[in-house]
Formats: C-alpha cells, structure tokens, sequence
C-alpha cells in the first residue's frame, strides 16, 4: 500500500464504504479528523446510554465487526493503511468507551478526552498493534486498546473517589 495521506475527495462519500468509514464526513476534516469522527460518537453514545445494556452492548459489537470489513476495504480502495479520513475506529471505541459510563456529561468529556490522549500517543502495545496487524482488524484494534486504556484510567478514577 501507498503513502499517500492525502485528503480523499468529498465526491468519494458517494461510495457507501467511504461514507461509513470516513464518519458521513467527519474524517475529511482537514484538521484533526480523527478528534471530530471521536465527536461524532459522542451525542450517539449519550442518547444510547439510556438503552439497556444488552442493545448498546449489541450496537458496539455491530459497529466493530461492521469497522472491521469497512475500514479494511475503505483503507484498500485508498491505497493507505488506516489513512487518516477512516474514522470509524475512532467512532467504535468511543461507543466502547461509553459502555463503561454513567450519564453524565463530565464523565462522558473526560473519556472523550482520555480516549483522543491515548488514541494519538499510542502507549505500548498501541503503537505496535498500529505498525504490526494490517487491515481493518488492524485499523480498528489500537482504536479498542485506546479504549480499554481510557475504561481502565476512569475506573481508577472512581476507586480514588471511593477511598477520598
């Protein structure tokens, strides 16, 4: 695959894979695309958090296997392995993210932002799963590790709050 990391054409939400991939748009952003695919699943992870949790579990579950062949086909049809504009990774762990939340809207900005923290710095293994494990499943799995990266720090975040 190619280096090219440049920005897809808007013509190209015309193709379904690309529309879902890119975020209906989101990831054509010039600037950050990854960050507004991640906002994308916000207000979508609020207004779920009122479901029982079997369906949103369901819908989480739906959307990564979804990811998985759309982001593997949208990242060949590029040419680019997990080009930038592909932001569903973003989308399915952020939702992932929310699985472990109260509704509330700080808790849900502290993910958002822990999530974006580790989705670009990409602490160990991250980065290595980024560099080693190619196509969709790829593209998707150092978004879920930044996921559980984010679950993990919260959760210690209400145990501090238990103990003080």
């Amino acid at each position: 695959m190619s280096n090219d990391r440049s920005r897809p054409p808007v013509r190209s939400l015309l193709d379904p894979v690309h529309l879902f991939a890119f975020g209906f748009g989101t990831g054509l952003s010039p600037w950050a695309p990854g960050t507004f695919g991640t906002l994308l699943a916000v207000p979508l992870a609020w207004f779920m958090m009122d479901w029982p949790m079997p369906w949103r579990a369901a819908v989480v579950a739906v959307v990564v296997l979804a990811g998985i062949w759309l982001c593997g086909a949208s990242a060949r049809r590029l040419g680019s392995h997990d080009h930038p504009a592909i932001v569903l990774d973003e989308i399915a762990a952020m939702l992932l993210v929310a699985l472990a939340l109260p509704k509330h809207a700080g808790w849900l900005a502290s993910a958002f932002i822990l999530f974006r923290f580790f989705d670009i710095a990409k602490p160990w293994p991250i980065r290595d799963l980024d560099h080693r494990i190619r196509g969709g499943i790829g593209i998707i799995l150092d978004d879920l590790m930044a996921a559980v990266y984010t679950i993990a720090c919260l959760k210690v975040v209400v145990e501090l709050q238990r103990i003080i």
